[in-house]
């Protein structure tokens, strides 16, 4: 069969599991088309007439393609896979839909990485972060920076490399490369007081030394030295600094590039979203665009789909937000906490495969942080129990805490027992069971449609 009647049959199924409600056809027409032409992707790329930029992180991956999108699009039509189909179906998906894009802007689960970066031979290539995740799943964190090393050191010449510099795992990963760019926090101001009981990378990659840090800012991310081989942050071509943490609605920076100096008023909380705005800067940079196109997209720019979003649930306005491994669970747990406002809370722990079937991490995460805020919370998911004996290690008080495994129950209890405002934390299944309830129940568009 030809290549082109086979994408044909692939783009109608698409067409197909919309119409019928079934999905928004995000990845079953590339898992199809993939299995009778596995060269589909590489095919289907060489269409991009600007070749196409991916992106990979443990934490902020779907957060830096959607700043990069509303950064670059329009002019440029983009092929993205924004509803989080980030496996090589969900980028065959995105090429067989959008076959007349001018970029490709991708978002690659990083153990997916290394194949699909050999299919595209992307133009640009960002490296986010690594965190310890789903370790059933994944391995160990230095498994998953092997198989970066090799995929850089087999990727073309006039690939773009944009890196973590503040990762020392991430900088350690193709730095010989001549088109690389750095980006990285500069603000002690901001730093955390010490390392976090949970940080991952805390040795040297060189020679097995333990880092010394002038700053941490979040788990192991920083500015950091190796004491003992001299091994060291690499110069930041982008960065940020003055940063002002403006409570649960924004963080306002200075953004530092080699094009100038300008003002960011992010419309979200947190400092992993400096982080994340910083790679989509560079992306973007990079991709053409001027420094105020930068500004603008980031600060027009309204949260992903379970990521900081805000949810009206009868009376009570909720936040969703995606918590799947210590390190991102402390930053959110860390942007909460700055705000002292008492809090209830819904935290839906699931261990399905894409959770990771582990859920011991929920042990390294800083709940007791959140405990003394806590005016009530109902735990959910298939490990509601086993969330609530956490909280209560926690020191959150045993009466405030309420077990309910069925996932609608816990939203009602929330809706109708809330006062103000209600975060809902959860881990990746959970949160996409959490909105497929609110969409059935006309409170949010189909997360399909949202990213498109």
């Amino acid at each position: 069969m030809l290549f082109q009647a086979k994408v044909g049959l692939a783009r109608a199924t698409a067409a197909l599991s919309r119409a019928t409600g079934r999905g928004g056809g995000t990845t079953l027409p590339g898992r199809l088309l993939l299995a009778v032409q596995p060269d589909a992707i590489d095919r289907l790329a060489t269409g991009l007439r600007r070749g196409s930029a991916v992106i990979s992180a443990t934490n902020g991956k779907t957060t830096t393609a959607k700043m990069a999108a509303s950064i670059l699009s329009p002019p440029l039509r983009l092929s993205r896979n924004g509803a989080g189909a980030n496996l090589a179906s969900g980028v065959a998906s995105a090429l067989i839909r959008d076959h007349d894009a001018d970029l490709g802007l991708f978002e690659v689960d990083e153990a997916a990485l290394p194949g699909v970066a050999a299919s595209l031979s992307p133009r640009t290539l960002v490296l986010g972060n690594l965190f310890r995740d789903q370790l059933d799943r994944y391995g160990e964190l230095e498994l998953i920076a092997g198989r970066w090393r090799a995929m850089c050191e087999a990727l073309p010449g006039g690939t773009a490399l944009i890196s973590n510099a503040d990762d020392p795992l991430v900088a350690s990963i193709g730095r010989e490369r001549e088109r690389h760019t750095w980006f990285g926090l500069d603000d002690p101001a901001v730093a955390l007081a010490e390392m976090q009981h949970a940080s991952d990378s805390k040795w040297c990659v060189r020679c097995g030394a333990r880092y010394a840090y002038r700053a941490v800012y979040l788990g192991h991310l920083g500015d950091w030295a190796c004491p003992s081989c001299g091994d060291a942050r690499p110069s930041l071509d982008l960065a940020a600094r003055d940063i002002r943490l403006e409570g649960l609605d924004a963080v306002s920076f200075r953004l530092c590039t080699p094009s100038g100096d300008v003002p960011v008023r992010l419309p979200l909380p947190g400092l992993y979203n400096v982080y994340n705005a910083l790679a989509a800067a560079a992306l973007a940079l990079r991709a053409g665009a001027g420094i105020d196109d930068v500004v603008a997209g980031l600060e027009r720019f309204s949260a992903a789909f379970g990521r900081f979003e805000r949810i009206r649930l009868g009376d009570v306005d909720a936040v969703l937000l995606l918590v799947k491994n210590p390190a991102g669970a402390n930053e959110v747990i860390r942007t909460l906490a700055g705000d002292a406002r008492r809090k209830t809370l819904l935290v839906a722990l699931n261990d399905r495969i894409a959770d990771g079937r582990d859920v011991s991490w929920i042990w390294d995460v800083d709940f007791e942080r959140l405990a003394p805020q806590v005016d009530r919370v109902v735990c959910t998911g298939t490990r509601a129990a086993e969330m609530g004996m956490r909280l209560k290690y926690a020191d959150v008080d045993a009466g405030r805490i309420q077990v309910e495994p069925d996932v609608g129950a816990a939203v009602d209890r929330v809706a109708s027992e809330a006062a103000g405002t209600a975060y809902l934390l959860a881990t990746y299944t959970a949160m996409l069971q959490l909105r497929g309830l609110l969409e059935a129940r006309g409170l949010v568009a189909p997360y399909w449609q949202e990213a498109a």
